[in-house]
């Protein structure tokens, strides 16, 4: 579905992941990162305070502005929370649909589609910009019946959110292009703590964001006397859970894979929008404007070898090599020391935080770091 970058926000958050914690200092200290235990789902937390301002319940919230929404957005916005409601969907499946129409319309029912390649007008319509296949017009054009629509499909069995397998533990750009099926996968991304933010105004809670969770749940640091070294972490780890596809990741977040012509084309990695090791390493440091190669022997190269294991600080890039030679290296993860590191693994896997490194193949297989940006 064509994208409709209107006269919206040029608002770009990261999501604010507040599980806790590692606490470690990166790039020159002793002290390592300690992963928290597995456990959690992604989703909302919500207090039961009204949000400030807030009437304290949906479609009272005409007037406020909340994260640069306000009026009739608050109000279309509080319709589709509350089809989720009548709907079942869990509170993780409303900010979903929320961060999706703030992408779509700026959260207007919009009588209008972008203009395509031919100079023609799109047939997407209304807060999802769902075209004529979705349904009639007029139910395009209502945000009850256009919200239920997104959670349960359209008409000619375009699948709804609720028809997602494991949707709930993808992120919330990945679930959304799941069911948008958008020439722009990772538009909605940037929407989901201004969606937490909204969705807590017509509730009339105040949320936070927690993260998609892979096989060690949500995690992120705090580093005060090294934010540079943070933001290279918690970037890995706001990706926990994130289907791996070989040859996917950038500098802005997951992308579609691409064809290796074996193991990852059996895995269909080419039609996944997720990360490879080095697509979520590329990711990683964009943060903090380092530039790392998308391909592993490639990283290998550019930046000077740690060897000593005793030397690794948590953030380096671990490599390893499957004949202990430069051109053997296959596979690299982000150490977050005590044994432990966050990678995309293998096709079929998601990024997640592996313990126990240094030991079995694996530990044999390094063959050394890298520390892009020292």
């Amino acid at each position: 579905m064509k994208r409709l970058i209107g006269a919206g926000l040029a608002v770009v958050l990261v999501p604010v992941l507040l599980l806790s914690m590692l606490v470690a200092v990166l790039f020159g200290s002793e002290d390592e990162a300690q992963a928290a235990p597995p456990g959690g789902q992604p989703g909302v937390v919500c207090t039961t305070a009204p949000a400030s301002g807030s009437g304290g319940s949906a479609g009272s919230t005409t007037g406020q502005d909340v994260a640069g929404f306000s009026g009739d957005q608050l109000d279309n916005a509080a319709v589709i929370v509350g089809q989720g409601k009548a709907l079942g969907v869990p509170e993780r499946g409303w900010v979903v649909a929320v961060a999706t129409a703030m992408q779509e319309s700026t959260l207007r029912t919009l009588n209008y589609g972008d203009t395509m390649a031919n100079g023609q007008m799109s047939s997407s319509r209304g807060l999802f910009q769902q075209l004529d296949a979705w349904g009639p017009l007029a139910d395009r054009l209502d945000p009850a019946k256009s919200a239920a629509m997104f959670y349960t499909g359209g008409q000619a069995g375009q699948p709804g959110l609720l028809d997602i397998p494991g949707w709930e533990q993808l992120p919330v750009t990945v679930a959304a292009q799941r069911v948008q099926q958008s020439e722009t996968p990772d538009a909605y991304a940037k929407w989901e703590q201004p969606a937490n933010q909204v969705v807590g105004a017509v509730e009339g809670r105040t949320c936070t964001t927690t993260p998609a969770a892979g096989a060690a749940g949500g995690t992120s640091i705090s580093l005060p006397s090294n934010p540079r070294a943070e933001t290279v972490i918690n970037r890995a780890l706001s990706q926990l859970g994130v289907t791996y596809s070989w040859g996917g990741g950038d500098a802005n977040g997951p992308t579609l894979g691409i064809h290796d012509g074996g193991v990852a084309d059996a895995h269909g990695d080419y039609a996944k929008v997720g990360f490879d090791c080095s697509g979520l390493a590329l990711y990683a440091y964009a943060g903090i404007g380092v530039a790392v190669p998308h391909q592993t022997q490639a990283i290998w190269a550019a930046f000077p070898h740690l060897t000593d294991r005793t030397t690794l600080q948590p953030g380096d890039l671990l490599l390893y090599s499957s004949n202990g030679a430069a051109n053997g290296i296959h596979h690299v993860g982000i150490y977050l020391g005590d044994d432990r590191m966050v990678e995309a693994p293998q096709s079929g896997d998601v990024v997640k935080i592996s313990s126990g490194i240094w030991g079995g193949n694996r530990g044999a297989e390094f063959i050394g770091a890298v520390r892009p940006g020292a």
